[in-house]
């Protein structure tokens, strides 16, 4: 019934300790609640988010996580409602290895988005949930009985694991004449008892005392347990053992190898024989621990290293010697040794990594946060200080800042570019100032991801393309292939021409390119004799947000081939009809009988003719010039030679293969020409015009009628008197414009005349500087005024079947 009275007192009193406790916390820059082991699962210990100041909703959207350090996650954040609650049971002496009065469970609240990070320490409070117990449940003693009063026997000491009031408070002794116990305190603040002789044994009277020692802890209610104590009265051995000083102190590094010597005890003992041999033992006052660590030679007295010492866990031991005589009563000396360990840098540094970002695209603004690191060291002094640095920082773009102290961040900065490095492995490199120093790395890898930064650029910023006439309409002309560094949609690139009109006509109704490949058509047969090139641009443009693009200039060419046939306009001759020329018999050696001209539609070698006769009556009297197509006798007519001769001639161009056309003349001679009693005009089947001559002369005509225009106006401005007058101007006579166009040359020559300045020779040029001017030139000999020519002019645009008003101009000759 008072347990239950004590027990809610008690429960009141802990919660509001630990109520001032948190609230002492809040103003220290490291927020501490205190809690007592043992809780349940679930418990509240304290709201995070009120006391921390933070927004409960936050919590899930900036992912906050307890990171509890060197220690079991005992505790779990509730995000739902900033709690923090108890995740496993806490047992304070599993927790806490030391017996120490505080024991603390550290542990970081980190938020991201942005970075921020709580320190928060736990003390877990004792509670009295361990009874004392002894190591030896019975204790046996040998006591001389010529002990005197007075002396000290060392106990087995109660162990209990709770700490402060809850350890061990007194020891009790079951009531004896001749014992007592002497309670002592350890400087760790453990209690110790010693058995003492309080009066004179006789083994006599009495050989063997039971006793019941009883150690009692300070907890409310407190707890107990008991160990027997059974002492033997010996016969004397009335010296004891001594040893040269009570107390040693000897310093040993850390991870000495095991068998290492330590120190070596030498006690003496005053006896002789039996009573003088020692045997040496550890005392029930050395600790377990310290008794796996190191090993004690019984006869030597010889101290060795027998397991790992680490300076980190343990920087001190004490042992408790004891170096006992072979006499038939064994008097035992004591001593004390102290162990110091010494510090060896043999724990690497360590880097733990508490908030990271492993993707990242490449247009990140310079100093953002990559990631938080700490770093630390077990090790103390110089040994436990580390260095972090980042391997290979001037080729990296990235830098570390010592955020506090142990923390450091990774910040960018320079630019990142994804088309150089796609993917950085950084390496963090932590060092002691040990000697020597010891070194950890830590790797973070690092993915930049793509944005559209890069146009896409072709190999060359101009194509020419050589595309020979007549070709096939869907002929692949050639591929276009641009090229983009970025990936994904920043990659993919679609091509389009760009559009441009030539006479009316969209290139896109020319030529056409595949968008995916870049692939280039044409979509129609091009004539070399209409189209000679084409210039216009194709874009290539990649599919990111937002788009970019550039351009190449493509200039496609076109070859001509042989694919017109030489035309004779001169002499003219209607369809299927044979060319009939009369000359004198009496005519000359060398004399020129007809030139023949053939035109060829075709460009440089296509459209250069040659003449050569394909079938002659006879070879001897006529000559053929194959550049110029000139007929000339050889020689001057006999009376064998027939009054008519056929001539079968051929025009051929230089093409691959050739193209030809043949004129028939028939030669008639007679012993004196008759003139044409008129003048005819015959109109001609072949049209040589082209749509873009015809646009060229359509745009002469236009210019120099806009300049006749002008000179017009600007003499009518300058001649114009103060009281201009109408002028009449009077209709236009058709004959007097046929009488203009038409324009008679007599010019003489002799018959023998070969040179240029003949008749036929201005023919000649007659009819080249006609054809300059769009028209057909057709000469026919005017029979009734002698040896004579008119020369006819016809537009070309006049079909022969056309019927039309307008006349040609005419040009008479004489020969």
């Amino acid at each position: 019934m008072m347990a239950l009275i004590i027990t809610p007192l008690r429960t009141r009193f802990m919660v509001g300790v630990f109520a001032f406790i948190a609230l002492w916390g809040c103003v220290l820059s490291i927020t501490r609640y205190s809690i007592p082991e043992e809780m349940e699962e679930g418990s509240f210990v304290a709201n995070l988010a009120t006391d921390l100041g933070l927004d409960v909703r936050s919590l899930v959207q900036r992912r906050a996580k307890l990171d509890v350090i060197h220690s079991k996650n005992y505790l779990d954040i509730n995000k739902d409602t900033g709690e923090l609650v108890i995740r496993e049971k806490m047992d304070r002496e599993s927790i806490c290895m030391t017996k120490t009065t505080s024991c603390f469970l550290k542990m970081d609240v980190i938020l991201e988005n942005p970075i921020r990070i709580f320190n928060i320490e736990l003390e877990i409070m004792d509670i009295n949930d361990n009874a004392p117990v002894f190591r030896r449940r019975t204790m046996h003693l040998d006591i001389s009985e010529a002990t005197a009063s007075g002396e000290r026997f060392s106990l087995t000491n109660a162990v209990d694991a709770d700490v402060g009031a809850n350890s061990i408070k007194t020891y009790y002794l079951s009531e004896s004449r001749y014992f007592n116990i002497d309670i002592q305190t350890g400087s760790d603040g453990s209690k110790y008892v010693d058995l003492v002789l309080s009066g004179h044994l006789d083994r006599e009277e009495q050989a063997v005392h039971n006793l019941i020692l009883t150690a009692v802890d300070g907890g409310v209610p407190p707890r107990s347990g008991t160990a027997s104590i059974i002492i033997n009265v010996l016969d004397i051995n009335d010296n004891a053992p001594l040893f040269s000083q009570p107390v040693f102190e000897i310093t040993v590094p850390e991870n000495s190898a095991a068998g290492t010597v330590v120190m070596t005890l030498n006690a003496t003992d005053l006896d002789e024989g039996t009573n003088a041999k020692l045997l040496y033992s550890y005392t029930l006052y050395t600790s377990e621990k310290t008794q796996e660590l190191f090993s004690l030679d019984p006869n030597s007295g010889e101290i060795k290293v027998k397991g790992v010492i680490d300076y980190e866990e343990s920087q001190s031991f004490e042992m408790y010697i004891q170096a006992q005589d072979k006499g038939a009563n064994p008097l035992s000396g004591y001593c004390k040794v102290m162990v110091f360990i010494t510090d060896l840098n043999d724990n690497s540094p360590e880097i733990t990594i508490k908030s990271l970002t492993n993707l990242m695209t490449e247009n990140v603004n310079v100093g953002t946060l990559i990631a938080v690191f700490s770093v630390s060291d077990r090790d103390s002094g110089l040994n436990g200080k580390v260095e972090l640095t980042l391997s290979q920082q001037e080729t990296l773009p990235f830098l570390l800042n010592n955020s506090s102290e142990g923390y450091f961040e990774l910040l960018v900065s320079k630019p990142i570019d994804r088309e150089i490095i796609s993917e950085y492995d950084i390496i963090l490199k932590v060092t002691d100032k040990g000697s020597p120093p010891l070194t950890e790395t830590e790797t973070i890898t690092l993915e930049i991801l793509d944005v559209n930064d890069n146009r896409p650029t072709f190999p060359q910023s101009f194509y020419t393309i050589h595309v020979e006439e007549n070709n096939l309409p869907g002929a692949l002309l050639t591929s276009l292939s641009a090229f983009d560094p970025d990936l994904h949609e920043n990659q993919y690139l679609v091509y389009f021409i760009m559009e441009k009109e030539i006479v009316n006509t969209s290139m896109s109704m020319l030529f056409s390119i595949n968008p995916e490949n870049g692939n280039l058509y044409a979509l129609k047969t091009f004539d070399y004799e209409r189209e000679k090139e084409f210039l216009f641009h194709i874009e290539a443009r990649d599919s990111g947000v937002p788009p970019l693009s550039s351009n190449v200039t493509v200039h496609i060419i076109i070859l001509d081939q042989n694919d017109n046939t030489p035309v004779i306009v001169s002499p003219w001759r209607a369809q299927g009809s044979v060319i009939e020329e009369v000359i004198p018999r009496s005519t000359d050696k060398g004399h020129l009988v007809a030139k023949v001209i053939a035109i060829d539609a075709d460009s440089e070698q296509n459209a250069r003719v040659t003449y050569q006769l394909l079938q002659i009556t006879d070879a001897s009297l006529f000559s053929l010039d194959q550049y110029n197509g000139e007929i000339r006798t050889t020689r001057m007519f006999s009376y064998r030679d027939p009054r008519q001769q056929r001539l079968v001639i051929v025009a051929k161009d230089n093409g691959n293969p050739a193209l030809s056309a043949t004129v028939t003349i028939k030669i008639s001679t007679v012993e004196h020409a008759m003139p044409f009693s008129e003048t005819t005009e015959l109109p001609l089947e072949y049209d040589v015009f082209t749509d873009l001559n015809l646009y060229l002369v359509i745009g002469l005509g236009a210019v120099s009628f806009l300049l006749l225009i002008t000179i017009l106006v600007i003499i009518v401005l300058k001649c114009q008197k103060p009281k201009p007058k109408a002028i009449k101007i009077p209709p236009a006579n058709r004959n007097s414009v046929i009488s203009r166009n038409s324009v008679i040359s007599q010019r003489s020559s002799t018959i023998a005349d070969s040179t240029l300045i003949s008749s036929d020779a201005y023919w000649y040029s007659l009819f080249l500087a006609e054809t300059r001017k769009g028209k057909v030139v057709v000469r026919q000999p005017i029979i009734p005024k002698g040896a004579g020519y008119f020369v006819s002019s016809i537009p070309r645009s006049i079909e022969p079947s056309e019927t039309t008003d307008s006349r040609a101009s005419t040009l008479e000759y004489s020969k």
